[in-house]
């Protein structure tokens, strides 16, 4: 390309240099351009109305949550939770877990692999140890469900948990509901006495912090608890 034909290379622009003038520094950034203030003032005005999103979700009363419009094909269930009933009108493919958690806003039940893989969102029905990610709402109406919500008792922690609290049994906490449902229920389960069978008994909760030492240690010392006590 001969050398008149070239395009006319663009003006530099000078790097943003500190200001000692207020109204500069608190000028507004020229159209088209987008800087670091705005874009953080941006960023944290976002994130004030996501968490109080959350707050005001979190605050919704179970009274609330039963009287939710109603989804297409949703049908009456009644789910017993925790010793009360919740009326509730729920499609017939809604998960117990969702069901716990969307409806009835039980934020303890944790979503973890959605696979029944991970444990995260044990409860107990009727006694027994159920992923709720694999078992439809409908399924349970009649049923006994507790959650880790249900397991303290007149504002004290059941056995279960204190022994998780005194042998530091969990590090971020989030696998930690599963992990102490699961626990509950191995109590009152044929399950050999020796840390190996604990562990193979608790093989269907992860924990991807890896405090299973301190899990195995926290669910014999309760066991003994159970024993003593009885």
């Amino acid at each position: 390309m001969d050398q008149a034909e070239r395009p006319p290379l663009p003006e530099a622009v000078e790097p943003e240099t500190a200001s000692n003038n207020p109204q500069e520094t608190e000028r507004e950034p020229a159209l088209g351009r987008f800087s670091r203030r705005a874009f953080l003032a941006q960023l944290g005005a976002t994130g004030v109305v996501a968490t109080a999103g959350t707050l005001q979700a979190a605050a919704q009363s179970p009274e609330k949550a039963e009287e939710a419009s109603d989804e297409p094909g949703a049908i009456p269930v009644t789910l017993l939770v925790n010793g009360r009933e919740y009326p509730l009108k729920l499609e017939p493919r809604v998960t117990l877990l969702d069901a716990l958690r969307e409806r009835l806003h039980l934020f303890g039940t944790k979503k973890g692999c959605d696979h029944g893989q991970c444990g995260a969102c044990t409860v107990h029905v009727n006694g027994r140890r159920v992923n709720s990610c694999l078992s439809f709402a409908v399924m349970h109406q009649g049923d006994k469900i507790t959650t880790i919500e249900g397991l303290a008792q007149h504002g004290e922690l059941s056995v279960m948990q204190q022994a998780f609290l005194v042998n530091d049994g969990f590090q971020c906490g989030y696998c930690t509901p599963g992990q102490i449902m699961s626990a509950t229920a191995l109590v009152t389960e044929p399950v050999g006495p020796e840390d190996d069978d604990v562990r193979a008994a608790m093989s269907g909760n992860i924990c991807r912090c890896g405090a299973y030492d301190n899990i195995v240690t926290a669910v014999q010392e309760a066991r003994k608890g159970s024993k003593a006590a009885s």
